[in-house]
């Protein structure tokens, strides 16, 4: 095989169509390989299956053994220098469709338009993972960074299991590139994501008969409804900073006073600064009824990807690429969150590289199949893009 350094995205894009039958083809199969985040023994098959792509392009990969989900394949070249720098790609296999979703909602295409369970997030990304690698290693390109792989099976679940080895190798990485789907009708990339916190806020109070002896009880359902109130005032649109109560619970019978009730809260914010004060304002939280106590639990799990200089330096290369592909590439900030919040603490990253489509979590989830191969050949072009000393490796 000859080797160079580099291609035109252009010479990129035209192998990708001739190979655009085997992205669909490939693309059909993980959907219809259901995996949802809670069954870790049908998410495991997708992740051997994504092995044998990478064996057959050279790549060595390893299995972390399943604890709470299916666990996580790492994969890299089988030639790769210690000293070489590196660069990470990151996916997820899982979805939140429970098996047997398939059974009323096949893979099915008609037009430009493919449907099915997870096809949008992120069965359609783990193809492009495949075929940039793929299509590089046909070329001879000798990489300016060695692809690191992490394709994990609870992102959907907030990466509880994976988060840690994606954070270690973020660290040791020039740049992160994720490959959740694209935002939008123009599949906007994401350069800022808010940072997700879910709390639970649980009120202890006192048990008594509510028709004989109401005085000697303390309402936890009372106590719950004033500290609702104050969570709610915590919301601030100026600063994008979201604070919704979306499940309460408490009491035993109608005519018992409630002994304890509980509420669980999502926050999201742009900052870290917001973030910590958010927290600190919710733990602080006491009662305000005499004889209640209050207990809050949890905090940030993904903690906000912040705009920073070196992902927007990262996300004009791709402003750049795709324009000489054809494509009007732009970037926005995103409510959810991904495995790109944890990455961006510590290297530039640039998230949303995966395909255009809609309804993610939705029954009508699908994706516009036409963009499927010059989005691969963005995230390929992506690789081969020389690395900006200044921004990787270990957070600033």
């Amino acid at each position: 095989m000859n080797v160079t350094t580099t291609v035109h995205p252009a010479t990129i894009l035209e192998l990708l169509r001739v190979h655009e039958e085997s992205l669909l083809e490939l693309c059909e199969e993980l959907v219809s390989m259901e995996s949802p985040s809670d069954d870790p023994s049908a998410t495991r098959p997708v992740l051997e299956r994504l092995g044998v792509e990478f064996t057959q392009i050279g790549y060595r990969h390893r299995l972390s053994p399943p604890h709470h989900s299916g666990g996580y394949l790492f994969a890299r070249p089988g030639r790769h220098p210690r000293c070489h720098p590196a660069q990470l790609v990151v996916g997820h296999v899982d979805t939140v469709w429970p098996k047997g979703t398939l059974a009323t909602r096949p893979w099915t295409v008609a037009g430009h338009t493919a449907k099915g369970p997870g096809v949008f997030d992120m069965k359609a990304g783990l193809v492009q993972i495949v075929f940039a690698l793929r299509t590089l290693y046909e070329l001879g390109v000798d990489l300016p960074a060695s692809p690191l792989v992490l394709l994990n099976t609870d992102e959907e679940i907030g990466s509880r299991e994976s988060g840690a080895t994606i954070a270690r190798l973020a660290r040791i990485s020039a740049r992160a590139f994720i490959c959740e789907p694209g935002m939008g009708p123009n599949g906007s990339l994401k350069t800022a994501r808010k940072g997700i916190a879910r709390y639970t806020v649980t009120v202890h109070g006192k048990a008594a008969h509510a028709g004989l002896d109401p005085d000697s009880g303390v309402s936890a359902i009372f106590e719950l409804s004033s500290i609702i109130q104050r969570l709610f005032s915590l919301n601030d649109r100026a600063r994008d900073i979201t604070v919704n109560v979306g499940t309460i619970e408490g009491g035993i019978q109608p005519n018992v006073i409630a002994p304890s009730s509980r509420a669980v809260v999502d926050v999201r914010v742009l900052s870290d600064e917001d973030a910590e004060r958010i927290d600190d304002e919710i733990r602080s939280i006491r009662a305000s009824t005499p004889g209640a106590a209050v207990t809050v639990t949890g905090g940030f799990g993904r903690p906000p990807m912040v705009r920073s200089e070196r992902n927007e330096i990262l996300f004009e290369r791709a402003r750049r690429i795709g324009a000489t592909l054809g494509m009007d590439i732009t970037g926005v900030t995103a409510g959810g969150g991904s495995d790109g919040n944890t990455t961006s603490r510590y290297t530039a990253t640039l998230d949303g590289l995966g395909v255009i489509g809609d309804g993610a979590h939705a029954p009508g989830e699908r994706i516009d199949i036409t963009n499927l191969v010059p989005r691969t050949a963005l995230l390929a072009a992506l690789l081969m893009e020389p690395l900006d000393q200044r921004h990787g490796g270990e957070r600033r």
